[in-house]
């Protein structure tokens, strides 16, 4: 997708409206795309897409960062009941580490979207970069996940994916509150790393989780 200028972009009033437009323009299959995981110091980042069919309503859909974690459990457990066409893409740290953050958020989407079992007719993707090497054509929208339903759906897809892959690791890396801050650079984050250091997900190329592994060498 070739990165579009900025008076090229959807204006506000579009970006309200996307969603009822593609379908009013023929589109059947629109599929939302967000990711999580950017910011955190350890583990994976998650993307997922979503088709929610035109008509269909799920209550509480909204940006996941709005919704509280036992709300987004639910929404997630609705789509899940209902059978909406989703599809996850989970890179791990070592793959970020390589490749760079927003390259590797970027192959989560793509694996998101290649992964549905019905091909979408049209991309939404939060954000201002497209997703490389797919064949829909793609709308990049800045603040997404507060204006596109497909999109704020996909939001809690990826959140609760996220959560429970950082819940889980917990249990392997106890030194670890991971079930808590998920891996991101809060206080008690930094805390544990600076009295343990890093474990095996944490992510190299990440400050200061890189001058904690700088400062190791140093002293081998």
């Amino acid at each position: 997708m070739n990165r579009k200028k900025r008076s090229d972009m959807p204006t506000s009033d579009f970006l309200d409206r996307i969603e009822q437009i593609v379908f009013d323009r023929g589109y059947s299959a629109v599929c939302g795309v967000d990711e999580v995981g950017r910011g955190p110091l350890a583990g994976p980042v998650v993307a997922a897409a979503v088709i929610l069919p035109a008509g269909v309503v799920i209550d509480g859909v909204d940006d996941s960062k709005k919704l509280s974690s036992h709300r987004r459990e639910q929404v997630f457990d609705e789509i899940a009941r209902l059978g909406i066409p989703c599809a996850v893409g989970i890179i791990d740290h070592e793959t970020i580490d390589r490749v760079n953050i927003l390259k590797a958020s970027l192959l989560a989407m793509r694996k998101a979207v290649m992964d549905l079992k019905q091909a979408p007719d049209i991309v939404l993707v939060d954000g201002n970069a497209g997703i490389p090497n797919i064949s829909q054509p793609q709308f990049s929208i800045v603040g997404g996940d507060r204006r596109c339903k497909s999109i704020a759906a996909a939001s809690i897809v990826a959140k609760v994916t996220r959560d429970r892959i950082m819940d889980n690791y917990e249990a392997l890396y106890p030194s670890f509150s991971f079930a808590k801050h998920k891996g991101y650079p809060t206080p008690a984050h930094l805390r544990e790393l600076r009295e343990h250091g890093p474990c095996e997900i944490h992510r190299r190329t990440f400050r200061p989780v890189a001058d904690l592994v700088q400062q190791y060498a140093l002293f081998r």
